[in-house]
């Protein structure tokens, strides 16, 4: 990724070193991407829904005119899957209209665009893991707008990246969905409530930390733009992700495996949707299993 005429990135020691906007900067991703850039010599400025709103143009183009950044990293998104069916028009206003946008100021202004999309915009039918090569083919009005946001960043620019990744867990919670699964978990467990979780949905449990890691190196290498995945290698249900959080903690839990059908959501979803790169594996570059990534989740939110 060599700068082109009229581009002045700063190279440290042969790595490239910006300045770069964060959106969405409170969110489980958003928050670990803070941390991801916080000691580099880049410069970041964290945006929440309070400082932008992506599904307005007008205002987002004045905010990042006037922060000058060379990147733009969007973690904005609205995540709340079942809703989205009754709700289409939300989901649509930032998974869709919010990431045009975004990209058409990326064009204008001519900065990088890296773009966070999900592993819901396959259909689960494959038997093996989905790569960057597969066709997208969503079940649900979610996967559909975070598709149609990527077909958006695809038809506007050329200096993107589309990172989608999966079934994520991070400190900070997800703010649209009021904590992430792990949490839910321990709290459901330490309650003693009896928990059901469907055993036959497989996905890759993905720590948003390793997940911005990995974001973070594909910019500063300067990867070739595109589409590319990220998520923690190796697969399970999960029943098997909830039956796996008790074991490293040792609680003794009321979990009872069940079936998809009979959870009765509003949304279908993929029953097979792990996410492997092959992209990144040309490059030297992989995470690491996602059951070494959940105990150190563990261990580092004691911390």
């Amino acid at each position: 990724m060599e700068a082109t005429e009229g581009e002045t990135y700063e190279r440290k020691q042969g790595v490239l070193v910006i300045k770069i906007a964060i959106i969405g900067a409170k969110g489980q991703l958003g928050f670990d991407l803070v941390r991801a850039f916080k000691d580099t010599e880049h410069e970041i400025v964290p945006l929440t829904h309070a400082d932008i709103d992506v599904t307005d143009l007008r205002s987002s183009v004045d905010i990042l005119r006037n922060i000058q950044p060379e990147a733009v990293l969007n973690c904005a998104a609205y995540v709340r899957v079942d809703d989205a069916e009754e709700f289409a028009d939300k989901a649509f206003a930032v998974n869709a209209l919010g990431a045009r946008n975004i990209a058409l100021i990326c064009s204008d202004l001519n900065l990088i665009l890296v773009h966070i999309s999900t592993d819901y915009v396959f259909d689960g039918r494959k038997t093996e893991p989905y790569t960057e090569e597969d066709t997208p083919d969503p079940l649900n009005v979610y996967g559909n707008s975070k598709l149609a946001g990527e077909y958006c960043i695809r038809n506007i620019l050329e200096k993107y990246y589309i990172i989608r990744s999966s079934s994520l867990f991070g400190i900070a919670g997800a703010s649209g969905k009021g904590g992430n699964f792990v949490e839910t978990m321990i709290k459901k467990a330490r309650s003693g409530e009896e928990i059901k979780v469907v055993d036959d949905m497989v996905m890759s449990p993905t720590y948003t930390r390793d997940a911005a890691d990995m974001i973070r190196r594909i910019l500063i290498k300067e990867l070739p733009y595109g589409i590319y995945h990220a998520a923690n290698t190796g697969q399970c249900s999960w029943y098997e992700f909830a039956r796996t959080i008790f074991d490293i903690l040792g609680i003794e839990a009321d979990l009872y495996p069940t079936k998809t059908d009979a959870m009765k959501s509003k949304a279908k979803r993929p029953m097979y949707s792990p996410l492997v790169s092959m992209k990144l594996k040309k490059y030297g570059l992989e995470m690491e299993n996602w059951e070494g990534a959940l105990r150190r989740y563990l261990f580092e939110k004691e911390l």
